[in-house]
């Protein structure tokens, strides 16, 4: 494919064109690189099942980077097809990697968003915490002071303990007992 002063006749005059940009940034050779891989670029693109107007779009910003960093490419390291489309699908994979953030974002940011309850959802509800509230009568005072303290304020046996100044071994009787008790009246509900 000639432009005005290029042909492109082998991987040495492409690696040769990059070069010339590195080091004259030479529109004529950028212009030769563009025509020649930036069409490669977008079917390859296109072929992983990309829109093309986004591969299209990759394409021209693989081909800037191209120009913005032709100084780096290095002919004994790589050819100028494989330096090229490595670019490319670099680029690619940050794509990607933006676009499943942005995906992780709305679940998360949908998460927070809580839809109104419905009405049976209201009525289930409420049904459950007369049936709790019935339940926790059932219990003796100090059983339900120590379930109070161990499931409403989130306290550690421990510290129900030594708030109420009786051993460890009392404060999990009076749960066990208190949570055998609840199971038998809200059986149905656990």
């Amino acid at each position: 494919m000639p432009t005005r002063a290029y042909e492109i006749t082998c991987s040495a005059d492409l690696a040769r064109l990059i070069e010339a940009v590195a080091a004259t940034r030479d529109r004529e050779a950028f212009t030769a690189l563009f025509d020649y891989y930036a069409p490669r670029i977008k079917a390859v693109l296109m072929r992983s099942n990309m829109p093309a107007a986004a591969a299209e779009e990759l394409a021209q910003e693989a081909m800037l980077t191209v120009w913005r960093k032709a100084e780096q490419f290095d002919r004994a390291r790589a050819g100028a097809s494989a330096w090229i489309f490595t670019i490319a699908r670099n680029l690619r994979i940050d794509v990607a990697r933006r676009e499943q953030r942005s995906k992780l974002f709305d679940l998360e940011s949908n998460e927070f968003l809580d839809a109104p309850p419905q009405p049976d959802e209201e009525l289930d509800a409420s049904e459950r915490e007369r049936r709790v509230r019935a339940a926790l009568s059932h219990l003796t005072d100090d059983q339900l002071k120590v379930v109070r303290l161990s499931f409403f304020e989130g306290q550690a046996h421990g510290d129900i303990a030594r708030e109420l100044k009786i051993p460890l071994g009392t404060v999990k009787s009076r749960i066990r007992l208190a949570m055998n008790r609840l199971k038998d009246c809200l059986g149905d509900l656990t």
